[in-house]
């Protein structure tokens, strides 16, 4: 999670993104994506044990695709900002929650090797990971506005 909003003035990049899910089921995943203008499809595989590491396919789709196919996916659709930060040669997606997710900031940062090591901005807050609830899929079916004890 992310504890202040201090990693906008150092993003590269911000996008918006709508996403739905087709399936949530933990062994296959099937997200439907719009970013920016473009439209992608995406399979997930299980987590690893830590949560680390997970087999994933994506193919881009032209955007009226992926809108027709957002019309099939289960409520509750993902909105977000995505900001993107590089800190040395390591990219930290940063995730503003809308909608039914508001108040939610989450940051990600791709690693090389599961061994690999990464600096940690100040703004970066609670260690999320492997935390099945902070995925986007469960956020999907239990949206952030309606947990109790973590505001």
């Amino acid at each position: 999670m992310v504890t202040t909003n201090d990693y906008r003035d150092t993003a590269h990049r911000k996008s918006r993104i709508r996403q739905g899910f087709l399936s949530t089921d933990k062994e296959r995943i099937v997200r439907i994506r719009i970013k920016d203008d473009l439209g992608y499809i995406t399979v997930k595989g299980p987590s690893s044990q830590d949560g680390l590491s997970r087999f994933e396919w994506e193919k881009e789709i032209s955007k009226p695709e992926a809108e027709q196919l957002l019309e099939l996916c289960q409520p509750t659709l993902i909105d977000k900002f995505r900001y993107e930060v590089t800190i040395n040669h390591h990219t930290f997606e940063v995730d503003e929650f809308l909608g039914a997710n508001k108040g939610l900031i989450v940051a990600e940062v791709e690693l090389e090797t599961i061994n690999d090591t990464f600096p940690v901005p100040q703004w970066l807050g609670q260690e999320v990971t492997g935390n099945k609830k902070y995925y986007n899929s469960q956020l999907s079916l239990k949206p952030f506005n309606t947990w109790t004890s973590e505001k």
